[in-house]
């Protein structure tokens, strides 16, 4: 499986700058996000381990597992969290026609009421995102750190460490509430959270 876990400087400036890769800040805050919630067992633990730390963060949810899962996605949203649109049925943007990827962030921003969107994969042409923006009135939201827990084939302790060693202040940093990533994620997560705050760190949710 071939990802990067710190995008590089020429992507985010030079090729998708219209795209939201980071928030600069001269503060000590990161931005954690956790995309394709909400999940029975994965989503209450990261709500219980943000609660520890008084930490907020931003959800980026899949419109069926809002309509399967309401009370978990209402949690997310009585804990003070942000939420940000990933389709209904975490569709690939290169792979689906613009009508179809559209009538689908349609579908979804029937369930979850915000300006922020963020595509499944990072996958989305520009012609997609500048047309969500103008007709769903959403910002695509990226990311700086991959924490990959998504990979079956790391450890939870390189999941940790894919983010310990490339995070910095104003940092996305992207994890999964996902039956797939739980395993992984159960583990860097609360170790993000301890680390990051003994060095002074807050953790924000994504607001433009």
């Amino acid at each position: 499986m071939r990802y990067l876990i710190k995008t590089p400087w020429i992507v985010k400036k030079w090729i998708y700058p219209d795209y939201c890769w980071s928030m600069p800040s001269d503060e000590k805050i990161i931005y954690l996000s956790f995309d394709d919630g909400p999940h029975p067992e994965a989503t209450p633990f990261v709500l219980e381990q943000l609660r520890k730390y008084d930490a907020k963060a931003t959800f980026f949810c899949i419109g069926k597992n809002v309509l399967q899962y309401p009370e978990i996605y209402r949690n997310i949203m009585t804990e003070g969290h942000a939420t940000g649109n990933h389709t209904f049925d975490h569709l690939n943007g290169w792979k689906t026609d613009n009508e179809t990827y559209f009538e689908n962030i349609a579908k979804a921003a029937s369930y979850i009421h915000t300006d922020l969107f963020r595509p499944p994969y990072g996958r989305i042409t520009r012609f997609q995102a500048a047309l969500a923006r103008e007709r769903f009135g959403l910002s695509t939201i990226m990311w700086s750190v991959l924490s990959a827990d998504f990979d079956v084939e790391i450890t939870p302790q390189q999941c940790w460490k894919n983010v310990e060693k490339t995070t910095g202040p104003g940092s996305i940093v992207v994890f999964h509430d996902s039956e797939k990533a739980l395993p992984r994620m159960k583990v860097a997560l609360p170790l993000v959270l301890e680390k990051f705050t003994e060095l002074g760190y807050r953790f924000n949710k994504i607001t433009l």
